[in-house]
């Protein structure tokens, strides 16, 4: 899998820019604030239909546009494809020139791994962003996920809504079981899924690591998650019931899953070194890489976002020999020297990207 051409217009500080990319690493360099980023976003829209930096639409738009265009081509074993992303008082996305109606029938056609110098928070925060990983890989792998994560979230918000009536309003509490049974119901998929996930990722990232690592370290993963089985799972909901009418909002829940890292034997959030963190979340995003490669048959496009600067030359070329059969679309503020590898190398200024 990977993406030949991509055109933009009016996206961020870009006029009209069009990039054509090789199969195997592109090296996109410049000074901060000159649009580097801004590609990896575009080409991130396209693959997940949202953007990794911000929430708000009108943000991609170039200032003094109403609008804005992402075209990409991309290759995959079997067939070509492109997709088309207009971003406008509304968003307008098709693939292969048939306008889709749901985001799930977007994921999927261009599998893609973000990396950026922010990924560190995925370890270091708490289980929001863990659980942000998990859902973005699964996502793209599984659609009933959405499906279920989508309703889960809508019946989680009407649950809080109806808490918060029978706190201010009186109503009656026994209704509350109508949302407990569908939050089990979801519960129970969004569970599977994410065990599965997590079971996928820890067969991967033992041995990544201790490559990485010249077998000094063992890394652990473990999926931390209320949920049992439905009847459990409704039980401590109604146990809880008093104490989240009293707050508000739903205290348990498969919402505050968590996702946590051990290196021999030890919680990185605990114990970890900076360098450590840097490994661990490295041998991470691999281990989502061969995960994807196993699904599907083909590895998905890695974007780094200035990530290579923030690892040392050995964990630099122990990252390089995991990556030599996917598409790599990177970034920094310096070119970027590769030994024994073919690569393109594009510099940006002022939105405007020149190939070298």
């Amino acid at each position: 899998m990977y993406i030949t051409k991509l055109k933009l217009e009016n996206f961020r500080n870009y006029n009209i820019q069009e990039i054509e990319f090789n199969r195997g690493i592109n090296v996109i360099y410049g000074d901060n604030a000159q649009g580097k980023t801004n590609i990896l976003e575009a080409i991130f829209l396209c693959s997940m239909g949202k953007s990794f930096r911000t929430s708000k639409d009108k943000e991609l738009i170039k200032i003094n546009s109403n609008y804005a265009k992402i075209n990409i081509e991309y290759e995959k074993s079997d067939r070509e494809g492109k997709i088309d992303y207009i971003i406008a008082d509304k968003k307008n996305i098709s693939v292969n020139g048939v306008k889709i109606k749901k985001l799930s029938e977007l994921l999927g056609n261009i599998n893609s791994i973000i990396f950026s110098p922010d990924d560190m928070e995925i370890l270091k925060d708490g289980p929001q962003k863990r659980r942000k990983f998990l859902n973005m890989l699964i996502s793209q792998l599984r659609p009933r996920y959405i499906f279920n994560m989508n309703a889960y979230n809508k019946t989680l918000e009407q649950r809080n809504n109806y808490l918060r009536q029978i706190k201010l309003e009186n109503k009656p509490e026994n209704m509350l079981e109508i949302w407990d049974e569908k939050l089990a119901n979801h519960a129970q998929i969004i569970y599977e899924f994410r065990k599965e996930f997590v079971d996928k990722l820890l067969k991967k990232i033992v041995d990544i690591h201790k490559n990485i690592t010249d077998n000094s370290e063992i890394i652990d993963l473990k999926y931390i998650s209320e949920f049992k089985d439905k009847e459990s799972y409704k039980q401590k909901l109604i146990e809880n019931r008093k104490n989240d009418i009293y707050k508000g909002y739903t205290t348990k829940g498969i919402h505050r899953d968590d996702l946590e890292v051990y290196l021999n034997g030890k919680n990185i959030n605990l114990y970890g070194s900076q360098g450590q963190f840097r490994t661990a979340i490295l041998s991470l995003k691999l281990s989502e890489l061969y995960v994807i490669y196993d699904e599907i048959g083909e590895y998905p496009i890695l974007l780094l976002d200035d990530f290579m600067s923030e690892l040392d030359d050995k964990r630099r070329k122990k990252f390089v020999e995991n990556i030599t059969d996917a598409q790599v679309i990177l970034t920094g503020t310096h070119k970027l020297v590769l030994e024994n590898f073919k690569y393109n190398i594009y510099n940006v200024k002022d939105g405007q990207i020149k190939k070298q």
